[in-house]
């Protein structure tokens, strides 16, 4: 379906384009682990997509039958797609993590989950137990011949990208401190000033408490580290991702407070002590990247909650930073289900840019698009400069806040959109941008969606033309469900030729 230009009626804000049910069934687990060629196939695979899509994200929202109280507490589980000559090939494997192994054996939960998991036992079997279990289930990427399933709160794992088979945790050649954290949002610069114009990796980690410090790793494209620079400042820091441009790594300091007492008590997880600060403004933080001694640039804007940015960049004497914000962070309902989500009573994710004036050491915003949106993706060749295209996952209709169903283009130089979505019983995961190899314009390569699938109650990995969404180019469609994932990436590598595998 496509829907060009859209402008909010009231005929669209008021018809619901999801069914809750057939939505909640997108959350069950997937214990099974698959291999096989993909032979259910509508449309055709473009023969000029070659290599590989990786994607994580919560496998299992049980143990044993045993519920965890939040999909971000699931166990990790990668799912790979191979594209080679026109076919395509489905494995996905669990990470293998020390407490997946340990709560599969005891077929029982084992440990508190940040965002509400508890022990079995009450508050007493919880209470000052601090462990936690590195999950592995937030993004993948493959870089430097690694490829690394990471969790922001603690160090990445290792798998054969090959056969996703675990080989363990990897301190990055020492780098890493075991429980390090190490962000599950990396970001490449496409052509580093300060590597001779190569693409660096750039990641960072946070230790947060009264103060916080974030420290900041860049990686050549042999994973060696070219740089490493931290900086602390005040305040208690809930950041999952930042922003980068050539000059700076950007962060979005929520206004949010954390109460400990309530998590050493054993009565709540640490992801139900945060609370939003609606009186509080957002602080944005400016780190440099050319001259890791120069004390961050720490600026305020109007009270908001930002999980993901959708790109940065310079232009003159300004800093502007697209990102997806929300008038405040819902707090974790210690007795809520996440699978009863009143979506209409929550306030949406929408597209705002912020312009960082760094003469004035000002900041003006302004609405982009008002549609509910999540997990943009651009060109990888425009991160961190101007750029025209951004696309999102999104709600179907124009206003309002729903689950996303669709993928939305955005021109940022014409104000054109374009959507094309899965409605009413498609519902879509993070959109992946791949070039296509002989590229002449920005938006000339493919779109990568999972999407699952209610009506048949399995999901399709669809195929966009990042030029034209009006259909898609192909619909793979899978033997079973994928649980709704978090993050992927994709790689031209191809690990197995899927002619051994079919």
């Amino acid at each position: 379906m496509l829907l060009s230009q859209l402008q909010p009626s009231a005929d669209s804000s008021i018809t619901r384009s999801y069914n809750r049910e057939e939505w909640q069934r997108g959350y069950r687990s997937l214990k099974q682990e698959f291999e096989y060629s993909i032979d259910t196939i509508t449309g055709t695979i473009p023969p000029e997509l070659q290599g590989t899509l990786f994607r994580n994200g919560p496998g299992l929202m049980d143990v044993n039958g045993q519920p965890i109280h939040h999909p971000f507490d699931g166990d990790g589980m990668i799912c790979a797609i191979t594209f080679q000559d026109g076919k395509a090939h489905f494995r996905n494997r669990y990470v293998q993590t020390e407490g997946y192994l340990a709560e599969q054996a005891a077929g029982q939960i084992l440990y508190r989950g940040v965002f509400g998991t508890d022990k079995p036992g009450g508050w007493l079997a919880n209470a000052f137990d601090f462990k936690l279990k590195n999950i592995a289930n937030t993004n993948v990427i493959y870089w430097g011949d690694r490829l690394l399933a990471l969790w922001e709160a603690a160090e990445p794992h290792r798998l054969n990208p090959a056969t996703l088979d675990t080989i363990g945790l990897d301190f990055l050649d020492g780098l890493l401190a075991p429980g390090s954290p190490f962000s599950a949002h990396p970001r490449i610069d496409p052509a580093s000033a300060l590597d001779g114009g190569q693409p660096v990796l750039v990641n960072f980690g946070i230790k947060t408490g009264l103060s916080s410090t974030f420290t900041l790793y860049e990686f050549t494209p042999d994973g060696k580290v070219a740089r490493q620079y931290a900086h602390s400042i005040s305040g208690f820091a809930f950041v999952h991702d930042f922003a980068l441009t050539p000059n700076y790594a950007i962060f979005f300091q929520n206004p949010v407070l954390f109460n400990p007492l309530p998590f050493l008590a054993g009565v709540r997880a640490a992801g139900e002590c945060i609370s939003f600060q609606p009186n509080k403004p957002t602080q944005i933080i400016l780190i440099s990247r050319t001259d890791p001694d120069a004390p961050p640039l720490v600026l305020e804007t109007s009270s908001g909650f930002v999980f993901h940015h959708a790109n940065a960049f310079e232009q003159e004497n300004d800093v502007v930073v697209d990102s997806i914000c929300y008038n405040s962070l819902p707090a974790v309902d210690p007795d809520g289900d996440f699978r009863q989500t009143n979506f209409e009573a929550l306030d949406p994710g929408q597209l705002w840019r912020f312009r960082i004036d760094l003469t004035t050491g000002t900041v003006a915003s302004e609405l982009i698009d008002p549609r509910c949106v999540e997990f943009p993706a651009v060109h990888p060749d425009k991160v961190g400069r101007d750029y025209r295209y951004l696309y999102i996952a999104a709600a179907h209709n124009p206003t309002g806040n729903a689950p996303n169903q669709a993928i939305l283009k955005c021109d940022l130089q014409t104000g054109d959109r374009q959507l094309w979505s899965a409605a009413p019983q498609g519902y879509v995961s993070e959109p992946v941008f791949v070039p296509h190899p002989n590229a002449t314009t920005e938006d000339d390569g493919w779109l990568l969606v999972m999407v699952f699938d209610a009506a048949r109650d399995t999901s399709d990995v669809v195929i966009l033309d990042a030029k034209d969404l009006s259909e898609p180019v192909a619909r793979l469609h899978l033997k079973h469900h994928v649980p709704y994932g978090l993050h992927g990436s994709f790689t031209p590598q191809i690990f197995t030729p899927v002619s051994a595998i079919s």
